[in-house]
């Protein structure tokens, strides 16, 4: 009996280059790429109006390849729904917004699919929802690997300094409903103090999650660079333009807070253009 092709579905297909990815990841360089992957980036300066240009380009992206990036995207808000969910549901209710705010920090790694199909498109190649997954392909996966492993650890302790910080208004135990919740933070001391504390707290930690990943994902993909060259790097182009690199952070904090309203849904649109004009500032900052 003859058996037709058979087309593998989006989870076979992503699940079969994990696999793929960490079987070819002892591969051993050869001098010349070891040399290139100790390479220094050139930097440069940016202004506001390669904010606004990698912004357009996103778009760009975004509307080229709309429904394979959608597809992908669609985990990103689903996820946060459902951490939130489960914050409600076991009487963690002042934890629900760490929880979405903080999700932001590994948001980088979550767009590395994307930076993958700008990449392949600013080539002049048709790209698809499988190319994104082939980054599980990418010489530099370990290290890729390794930079997810320090946002999701940075993420971590957002979550368990925030638990504490919610200690300041709720030692007694969380609120039982959203109303009461709101209430307490808005009408009380503690709840006042709480939300300064954790604000600004907040903000230290989206600082060094965006100094140290602003570039690195990208660099990863694109040039296979050691983990600390990435790192380095990233921390340079922050350095060498901190007035744009803080004009960005607030344009990315901005639109996450603005597309998660309502209900997280404007994030499947947010995300992944943020995600295509991440790697278009790339390309303008790194040389």
């Amino acid at each position: 009996m003859a058996v037709g092709n058979h087309v593998e579905n989006p989870l076979e297909y992503a699940l079969k280059n994990v696999v793929g990815a960490f079987s070819g990841a002892h591969h051993r360089k050869t001098a010349a790429e070891r040399a290139a992957a100790r390479a220094e980036p050139e930097i440069r300066k940016i202004g506001l109006a390669d904010l606004t240009a990698s912004l357009r380009k996103g778009f760009g992206d975004f509307g080229a390849a709309r429904d394979d990036v959608v597809f992908i995207a669609i985990v990103y808000p689903l996820a946060g729904l459902v951490l939130a969910a489960v914050a409600m549901r076991y009487e963690l209710l002042p934890m629900v917004f760490p929880l979405l705010s903080g999700f932001a920090l590994i948001g980088p790694l979550a767009a590395v699919g994307l930076y993958e199909i700008s990449r392949r498109r600013e080539a002049g190649e048709d790209v698809s929802w499988m190319d994104a997954v082939r980054v599980f392909r990418s010489p530099a996966i370990g290290s890729i690997v390794e930079m997810g492993l320090i946002l999701i650890a940075l993420f971590a302790l957002w979550m368990a300094t925030a638990y504490e910080i919610s200690l300041l208004a709720f030692g007694n135990g969380a609120p039982p409903t959203a109303e009461i919740f709101v209430n307490q933070v808005l009408a009380t001391g503690g709840g006042q103090a709480m939300a300064v504390i954790g604000i600004g707290v907040g903000f230290l930690f989206a600082v060094v999650a965006l100094a140290i990943s602003v570039v690195s994902f990208p660099l990863l993909l694109d040039k296979h660079v050691d983990l600390d060259v990435a790192i380095r790097t990233s921390l340079k182009v922050v350095a060498a333009n901190p007035g744009t690199m803080a004009a960005w952070g607030l344009i990315v904090a901005g639109s996450l807070v603005l597309a998660s309203i309502p209900a997280l849904v404007g994030l499947i649109v947010a995300v992944p253009v943020l995600g295509h004009a991440t790697w278009h500032l790339y390309r303008r900052a790194v040389g």
